[in-house]
């Protein structure tokens, strides 16, 4: 009886100290599952612009002359640099962004980037940023474990692990087999 309140005490009491990391590191599993679906740290966006430049020298364009050239096309952006990444396009760098623009046309784009709220934080995390994190994270990984295995005898009897509890562990253990047999030895 004792060992069995041990055990629902330790699942029960680790549950709780790591419910944020498991949040965490939850959020960022589905982040980094599906990046080539979206860009979990950034929020991109890309507007097409036009502007008129025929008032601008593009053969010697000074610094001066660029933020007036941005000043005409986006005037609440913050210059930075800029450079001609080739012939008839200047790229100018704005604060968490960019600006391409063709210098004989007018056309071109603007591209800013925003940190995405919550993702960004918790794939940071994710990426072991420092050693103590890194520490912290084989900790919350260990403890896993031990939350999965105590979570095996919670119950007992018709509910428990050697119950319904038995079916359900063996459809967790037969559906990663399963993808490992499809993906790692193409067995399928």
């Amino acid at each position: 009886m004792k060992i069995r309140k041990l055990n629902r005490d330790l699942h029960r009491d680790l549950g709780y100290i790591f419910f944020a990391m498991t949040v965490i590191y939850g959020l960022s599993g589905i982040a980094l599952n599906h990046i080539d679906d979206w860009n979990p740290n950034y929020v991109i966006k890309n507007k097409e612009i036009s502007a008129t430049i025929s008032s601008f020298d593009f053969q010697d364009l000074s610094r001066d002359n660029a933020i007036a050239l941005l000043k005409n096309i986006a005037p609440e952006e913050k210059y930075k640099n800029h450079y001609f990444p080739k012939e008839g396009v200047i790229k100018i760098f704005i604060k968490d962004g960019n600006i391409e623009l063709d210098t004989q046309t007018g056309k071109g784009f603007i591209e800013t980037s925003k940190r995405r709220p919550v993702f960004h934080q918790v794939n940071y995390l994710h990426y072991n940023p420092r050693k103590w994190w890194t520490i912290t994270s084989d900790i919350f990984a260990g403890s896993l474990i031990l939350l999965a295995i105590t979570g095996l005898f919670i119950l007992k009897g018709k509910n428990g692990i050697t119950g319904r509890g038995a079916w359900l562990t063996s459809i967790g253990i037969i559906v990663p087999l399963l993808f490992l047999l499809l993906y790692y030895w193409n067995v399928f």
